[in-house]
């Protein structure tokens, strides 16, 4: 995944502290036995530079893992070297999987009898089988112990993690995360850095091993946070799915049901706007360049100065931005004699007696201009289990009008076919979303001049 902070001044300490544990002024210390197959192993040593409540800056260090943990061994390091805790104590770990690691062990030994050929094959599946279950049994009693503190004060459990990460991804719906998740070097130091109101600078890590490891090759280097795990927790944590992040501007792929934008209202602040400037202080006071629809997911464009704003909005206003949507329709577009390919130009205005609904209006509307493409026909399953056919379209609008792309598809003077979960111009049943997605933006840097471009798979 992305970096969600700037690493410079953090990978400058990750170093020193690399440093310091080969001269033997720190340490790691072994929390538990070193097993034959992981002897001379190396670990992720992370950094990160915080601000505190007064505007301090401060630097705190973690290691991967459960086993070992980071230890000043000099004295004159005792009062500096500021360590992130474990997420779950060790102890607590061990005593969640203490119940099944027996018959696990036992399980495995008599598997590995002569490599399990003197068992008969139904036998050796039903003892495989039963391994499996108790190991499921024992990572999910180990993972239950997890909690995270995130950026908006809340405490989050690595359970419902999963669940927002399948719900955004598309990813299956329960969800057992690899071994080993929550002890990633970064996730602890974000875990210290909210649970103590701390506003993260800088954050980085490093591969660090020892010098004769067969991995010394890769001594040294940053890697960014691994997809695996950190791809699961660190969104959660945060808030956001970070694509892209440099000094003028930041990608995120938004979550269908957030606001773009605050609302009116108390209830209505948590938004992608708040968010972003929750995490990066002194982003602007109105980074937003361009808004998606609440419903709506994928890709949305952010801006930390008002240089930058001022040259990204005057691209979407001159129509310089391209951008492309998936979108999954509530039946069969070609039974309606509507072509693969083509280009709709409609007109439509607020409902000032209705809003934010949008009515069709051939004196007093404004123009919307659409491009779409079928990809295919597909069966959707609901939540409820039931399925019927649907059609993926790919739509490109030239122009920015509100709600254009649900008009488009739900109008009679356009499709006359509605986005499934649409709650304004169709039907969304419990447990449906909208299933409309910005899938790719294409724009200029404001401010290097590249071309910029993002794609994001759609989660349905």
């Amino acid at each position: 995944m992305f970096p969600p902070f700037d690493e410079e001044k953090a990978l400058e300490k990750c170093r020193w502290l690399a440093e310091k544990l080969d001269s033997g002024e720190a340490v790691l210390r072994q929390l538990s036995a070193v097993s034959g197959e992981r002897a001379g192993q190396g670990l992720m040593l992370a950094a990160m530079v915080a601000r505190d409540e007064d505007g301090k800056e401060g630097t705190y260090f973690a290691c991967s893992g459960l086993s070992r943990q980071l230890q000043a061994a000099a004295p004159e390091l005792a009062g500096s070297l500021r360590i992130a805790p474990p997420i779950v104590p060790p102890e607590a770990v061990a005593s969640a999987l203490a119940k099944n690691d027996r018959e696990i062990h036992e399980l495995t030994d008599r598997l590995a009898e002569g490599d399990g050929d003197a068992l008969p094959p139904d036998r050796k599946e039903e003892l495989k089988r039963r391994r499996r279950a108790l190991t499921d049994e024992s990572l999910d009693a180990v993972f239950s112990l997890y909690r995270f503190h995130c950026a908006d004060g809340r405490l989050k459990g690595l359970k419902e993690a999963c669940s927002e990460y399948a719900r955004h991804t598309g990813k299956g719906g329960s969800l057992l995360p690899p071994t080993g998740t929550g002890e990633c070097a970064e996730q602890k130091l974000l875990d210290l850095a909210f649970s103590q109101g701390l506003t993260p600078v800088s954050l980085a890590e490093v591969f660090y091993c020892a010098p004769d490891s067969p991995d010394a090759a890769k001594r040294g280097l940053a890697f960014p946070p691994c997809d695996s795990r950190c791809g699961i927790v660190l969104p959660a944590m945060l808030g956001l799915e970070i694509l892209w992040r440099d000094t003028d501007i930041i990608v995120v792929n938004k979550q269908s049901g957030l606001l773009s934008v605050p609302g009116r209202g108390p209830d209505k602040q948590d938004c992608i706007v708040n968010r972003v400037k929750r995490l990066f202080p002194d982003c602007m006071e109105q980074p937003a360049a361009h808004r998606l629809d609440m419903e709506t997911s994928g890709l949305m464009v952010l801006t930390f100065n008002p240089t930058a704003h001022r040259e990204l909005s005057r691209q979407f206003q001159e129509g310089e931005v391209s951008k492309e949507y998936t979108a999954l329709l509530d039946g069969v577009l070609a039974c309606k004699g509507i072509a693969a390919t083509g280009v709709m130009e409609l007109t439509f205005r607020l409902d000032v007696d209705n809003r934010p609904h949008q009515i069709w209006d051939s004196i007093y509307g404004k123009k919307s201009i659409t491009e779409w493409t079928v990809e295919r026909v597909q069966d959707y399953h609901a939540p409820d289990g039931s399925s019927r056919p649907a059609t993926r379209v790919l739509f490109r609008p030239r122009t920015g009008r509100t709600h254009q792309l649900r008009l488009a598809s739900a109008d009679p003077h356009g499709f006359g076919v509605p986005i499934i979960g649409d709650t304004l111009y169709g039907t969304c049943a419990e447990g449906e979303r909208l299933m409309l997605h910005a899938s790719r933006i294409v724009f200029t840097h404001p401010g290097n001049g590249r071309k910029m471009e993002f794609t994001c798979p759609a989660p349905f």
